[in-house]
């Protein structure tokens, strides 16, 4: 085969350090915003990035010539000395040390798209923690639960 074609939608979630509610309201967009820009410059599309105080989902297309691995130390690490210039009060701003990352069917993108934008109203009726678990739960993943949460 002459070309390398690759359609990888990538949903990914991670929390702030111990799901501390450090993702104010008036930063959250801009968080977003940046997140999605740190994506693009990985040749990463961003899809739909999203969230709630202590966590953040990313919807994107995963580019050929990055691993995930380099993808998610690029962004936590730019985005938490980021964070850490809006406010004297996010100066202990960071991520947690892990993070979920779950495959997507580019033909049901929609649905985690709609997901993502449901976060705020999603987060009145249950927590980051219950949230994880399920998707943990729903995609088959092998997790102790003592080494999930920072």
């Amino acid at each position: 085969m002459g070309q390398s074609l690759v359609k990888n939608y990538v949903h990914i979630v991670f929390s702030t350090k111990c799901r501390q509610p450090l993702i104010y309201p008036p930063y959250e967009d801009e968080l977003h915003s940046y997140l999605g820009g740190i994506c693009k410059s990985m040749d990463c599309q961003p899809i739909k990035i999203g969230g709630y105080t202590d966590h953040v989902h990313m919807l994107c297309r995963l580019s050929q010539k990055i691993a995930l691995m380099k993808l998610l130390e690029e962004v936590k690490s730019h985005s938490s000395k980021w964070m850490k210039t809006k406010d004297r009060s996010l100066s202990n701003f960071y991520w947690q040390n892990g993070y979920g990352a779950f495959s997507v069917n580019p033909a049901e993108a929609d649905v985690v798209i709609a997901y993502i934008a449901n976060q705020h109203a999603h987060h009145s009726k249950k927590n980051f923690q219950d949230e994880y678990r399920e998707y943990l739960n729903y995609y088959d993943v092998d997790y102790d639960e003592r080494y999930v949460w920072d």
